[in-house]
C-alpha cells in the first residue's frame, strides 16, 4: 500500500504549523519565494509520475517473473516487512550515495538540493527525473523475491519517514544520532560548506553511513550553508529539473578532449574539465529577487489554486482518463513555470494567456459534464477579476525598467 498519498494533508499542516512558528520566532526560516519554487517542484513531482514511461515497474515485473529466487507467500510475516524496510533502506544509501558522486545521476537528484533554505517544504522539493535510473538499485528487492505491494509499502514508509528531518527546529537527539537519520544529521547532507558535502546519505537509518565512512555530525563552528555549490538563481521549476542536463551538454560540446566529453555525463561530480572553467556561488549566497508585497501575494494565491489542480488529477487519474490527464498536467507545469517567472519579474505578460485559458483547460478536463455549466460561471469571472488584480499589482507595484529585472539578495537570515 502507498502510504504517501494519505500523508500529503498531514505533510501540509505540518508546513503550515513550521510556517507559523517561524513567524512567531522570527528566525526567517521561510521565504515565499523559494517555498513555492520547492512546492512546485513537489506538484510536478507528484503528477509526472502519472504520465511518464513505468520503466521500474516493467523491469521489476519481468524480474520477478523471470529471475526471483523464491517467491514470498502471499500472507507476508511481520518479520519480513521489517526485513523489506531494512533491505529497502540499504537499497536507498546505496542509490542516494551514487546520486551524489556520479554526474548522470546526480543530474536527476540535484533538485532536492536546490534550496537556499531549509525547512518542510524542502522534504516535498522533489526532482521528476529520478524515474530514469533509481530502479537499478532496488533490483536485489525483486531478485530475493520481495513482492511489489511490500516494496511499495516499504518505500512509501521510507519516504515518509524522511519528511520530519528537513527541519532547523529540532536539534540533535543525542543517542538517536547513532541509529536514525535526524533533523541535525540530515542538515549536514544538505550543506554546500566543503566539510559537510556527501555527508549523511541515509534515509531512515545513519547506521550504513557509519559503517561505510559517509558520517560526519553538524559542528556548532561550521554553520550549515544550503544549497548547491553552483547555485540555481531560478524559480522555474522545469528548469530547476533540467539545468545540470543542460550544462553537462554545453559542457560536453565545448571541452576538446573526447575522454572529458564522456566524463562530463559519467565521471564523478567532482570532475571538471581542464579547459571549462565554472565560477560556484560564494558562501551564503541566497537567490532573492525582490518584487512587490502585491505582486508575491497574488503569486501565493494563483499557486494554491494550482496545488488544487495537482490534487484534481492525483485523486481523480483514473476517471479523467489518459487523455485529460496529459492535459490538465501540461496545464499545471505552464502554470508553475509562469508563476515563477513572476517571481523572478521575467515574462509577466504570459499570465494573462494562463488566466484566459484557465476556463477552457477546466472545461476540457472536468470530470462531471452535469455541473461543468455552474462551475464556469463562478470560474469565468474569477478568472477576469484575477486578471484585474494582476493588473493592478503590475501598475503600482512595478515600473517599466523594473520587468525584466533579476536581483540577488544576501540573505539576512540566521542559519
Amino acid at each position: 500500500m502507498d502510504f504517501v498519498i494519505y500523508a500529503i494533508p498531514f505533510f501540509l499542516l505540518a508546513i503550515a504549523a513550521e510556517l507559523l512558528w517561524d513567524t512567531y520566532k522570527g528566525t526567517g526560516y521561510y521565504r515565499a519565494n523559494d517555498s513555492i519554487n520547492s512546492l512546485s517542484l513537489g506538484v510536478i513531482s507528484t503528477t509526472s509520475t502519472l504520465v511518464v514511461i513505468d520503466i521500474a515497474g516493467s523491469v521489476y515485473g519481468w524480474l520477478q517473473s523471470n529471475l526471483s529466487l523464491a517467491q514470498w507467500s502471499e500472507n507476508t510475516a511481520l518479520w519480513q516487512y521489517v526485513f523489506a524496510f531494512v533491505l529497502y533502506d540499504l537499497c536507498y544509501y546505496a542509490f542516494h550515495r551514487y546520486s551524489h558522486e556520479r554526474k548522470l545521476f546526480w543530474a536527476a537528484h540535484v533538485a532536492h538540493h536546490q534550496s537556499e533554505e531549509y525547512n518542510l517544504t524542502t522534504a516535498l522539493r522533489q526532482t521528476s527525473m529520478s524515474f530514469l535510473l533509481s530502479w537499478l538499485f532496488y533490483i536485489p528487492c525483486f531478485l530475493l523475491g520481495m513482492p511489489s505491494d511490500v516494496f511499495v509499502t516499504v518505500a512509501s514508509l521510507n519516504l515518509i519517514y524522511q519528511f520530519w528531518v528537513h527541519t532547523r527546529f529540532i536539534p540533535e537527539l543525542g543517542p538517536l544520532e547513532y541509529i536514525f537519520v535526524t533533523p541535525s544529521n540530515h542538515r549536514v547532507h544538505h550543506a554546500r560548506n566543503p566539510v559537510y558535502i556527501d555527508k549523511n546519505y541515509g534515509g531512515v537509518f545513519i547506521i550504513w553511513d557509519r559503517l561505510f565512512s559517509t558520517y560526519t555530525p553538524e559542528r556548532q563552528d561550521v554553520p550549515v550553508d544550503y544549497g548547491i555549490a553552483s547555485g540555481l538563481d531560478s524559480w522555474n521549476p522545469l528548469w530547476a529539473n533540467l539545468h545540470i542536463y543542460w550544462r553537462m551538454f554545453q559542457d560536453s560540446i565545448t571541452t576538446q578532449h573526447w575522454r572529458d566529453k564522456l566524463a562530463i555525463w559519467v565521471g564523478r561530480t567532482s570532475f571538471s574539465p581542464a579547459d571549462i572553467n565554472r565560477q560556484g556561488v560564494p558562501p551564503g549566497h541566497r537567490y532573492n529577487p525582490e518584487i512587490p508585497p502585491r505582486l508575491r501575494n497574488y503569486v501565493i494565491v494563483q499557486f494554491l489554486t494550482v496545488v488544487a489542480f495537482g490534487v484534481l488529477l492525483k485523486y481523480n487519474y483514473q476517471e479523467l482518463g489518459e487523455l485529460r490527464s496529459y492535459g490538465l498536467f501540461i496545464y499545471i507545469l505552464l502554470s508553475l513555470i509562469s508563476l515563477g517567472w513572476l517571481l523572478e519579474k521575467r515574462w509577466l505578460m504570459l499570465e494573462y494567456p494562463r488566466l484566459i485559458s484557465l476556463p477552457a483547460a477546466i472545461y476540457w478536463v472536468w470530470p462531471h459534464p452535469s455541473n461543468v455549466s455552474m462551475l464556469l460561471s463562478v470560474l469565468v469571472p474569477l478568472c477576469i477579476f484575477s486578471a484585474c488584480i494582476y493588473y493592478y499589482c503590475l501598475r503600482t507595484g512595478l515600473s517599466t525598467q523594473h520587468l525584466a529585472t533579476k536581483k540577488s539578495l544576501p540573505d539576512t537570515a540566521s542559519n
